[in-house]
Order: C-alpha cells, then sequence, then structure tokens
C-alpha cells in the first residue's frame, strides 16, 4: 500500500456503551447484513462501487463492533456467538481494505494486506492475520475457512447476509458444501480429487477428526474413496467484483 492511503483506523469511542450493551447481541450485525444485501450478489460477486458509497455505514458498523470489545461484551458470549462475532468482523475488516484502497484488481495488489493493523478494538490493533489465526481457527472449527473471505475470485463467495449465532450451524454448512460442489473451485469425483489450495494451506484444521478426505465425505454429495488422487487447483487472487 501507498504511504499516502495508509490510514489507521481508531474506533475506540464508548460513548454509546448503555446503548449498546442494552441491545441484544445479535443486533449489531444488523446493519452488516443491510449492507451485504444491498452490495453483495446470491454469488459474493461483490459492488465495490456502490459500497464505497456507504462506505461511512461500514464503518459504523465496525465501530459498532468495537464497543462490544471495549465494554468486553465478548466474554459472556458463547461460541456461537463469538464465531459470528469475529467472522463478520473479518469479512468487514476485508472489505474496509479494499475500499480504503479501490480501484485495485487484487487485494494483493495492497502492500501486505493481512499484516497491517489498521483497526483498533480496545487497546489493541488487529490486522486480518490476528483474527484468523489467534481467534478463529484456535476455536477449532474448520468451516470457517468457508466463511471468512479474501476478497478473491477463488475464495468461498461473500454471503450477502450476517452470520447469526442463532443458525450459524446451518449458514457454516451451507457455506461449506456450496463451496465443494462449485465446480471453479473444486471438482470432485470418486477417486480423483481437484480441490482448492485453502485444503493445503490449513490442512492441520482439516485433520482434527481424520483424513481431508474424511472432512470431504462430511460434506460432499460424491463419496470419496479413501486413496483418492488429490491435487491442487490453482488460486485466483482477482477481485471478486
Amino acid at each position: 500500500m501507498n504511504n499516502e492511503k495508509e490510514e489507521k483506523i481508531i474506533i475506540d469511542d464508548t460513548t454509546e456503551f448503555n446503548q449498546v450493551l442494552t441491545k441484544p447481541f445479535i443486533s449489531i450485525h444488523v446493519l452488516w447484513d443491510d449492507l451485504l444485501q444491498k452490495h453483495v450478489s446470491e454469488d459474493g460477486i461483490v459492488n465495490y462501487k456502490s459500497f464505497k458509497t456507504e462506505h461511512k455505514k461500514l464503518l459504523d458498523y465496525i465501530h459498532d463492533l468495537n464497543l462490544s470489545y471495549n465494554n468486553d461484551h465478548l466474554k459472556s458470549l458463547n461460541k456461537e456467538e463469538k464465531l459470528s462475532y469475529w467472522i463478520n468482523a473479518y469479512n468487514a475488516l476485508t472489505i474496509d481494505l479494499i475500499l480504503q484502497n479501490y480501484p485495485l484488481n487484487s487485494i494483493k495488489d495492497i502492500n501486505n494486506p493481512w499484516e497491517q493493523r489498521l483497526w483498533k478494538f480496545g487497546e489493541k490493533w488487529f490486522n486480518l492475520n490476528d483474527i484468523e489465526h489467534e481467534i478463529l481457527r484456535k476455536m477449532n472449527e474448520p468451516r470457517i475457512h468457508f466463511a471468512i473471505v479474501c476478497a478473491s475470485v477463488s475464495c468461498p463467495k461473500l454471503q450477502n447476509e450476517a452470520f447469526e449465532a442463532s443458525k450459524l450451524e446451518t449458514q457454516l454448512t451451507e457455506a461449506t458444501k456450496a463451496f465443494l460442489t462449485d465446480s471453479s473451485r473444486n471438482n470432485i469425483q470418486e477417486n480423483n480429487v481437484q480441490i482448492s489450495k485453502i485444503f493445503q494451506w490449513f490442512s492441520k484444521d482439516f485433520k482434527q477428526d481424520g483424513s481431508i478426505i474424511d472432512f470431504l465425505n462430511k460434506y460432499s454429495d460424491i463419496k470419496i474413496a479413501s486413496k483418492a488422487k488429490i491435487n491442487y487447483k490453482d488460486y485466483n487472487w482477482n477481485l471478486n467484483e
């Protein structure tokens, strides 16, 4: 990223403490849900041009996430609520990163996109790697890899609705199945599978209860042989617009 484009987003105002604290937790995701429905298609294609016209609303949502983080609200949440919080946060911050640098052809046009500490929650400056590797992956839910997105064509599609604790199990399962059945991202046959490099990069996450094929067989409509040949598809980093 060019120096003139590097701008840290400080969102640590706590003046809305009582207002946020008295709302049901899921209500903080309503604004994000509205933005997704407006600017993301059912196929996960993002209209960054139109999204940019409502960049302030996105920052308002990130601000709401920060308020909940500041007020120790996360400590009282169950696993599903925490997963929903951090999945939505990761995706919202990714969109914010793209909008700060738009127009561009790929997230990789940005210098060290996953390392930039642009968002302050509480007393800590976060980057995307912090959320993915230090928080989400440590919650032992491999399906998060089909819920968080890197703004690229080969990523799982960005859902056009917010993740919510009350239906998270269904949302994660549907996202996983949709990703596996998408022939542009995965091609699964009984004895030969060509799958996304996501399964190679995060193989440890998918081997918690067996092999990668064991994981695939939980969600694939095609039964894969235990000794099937595995190849990994090239990854398209072009912007998902």
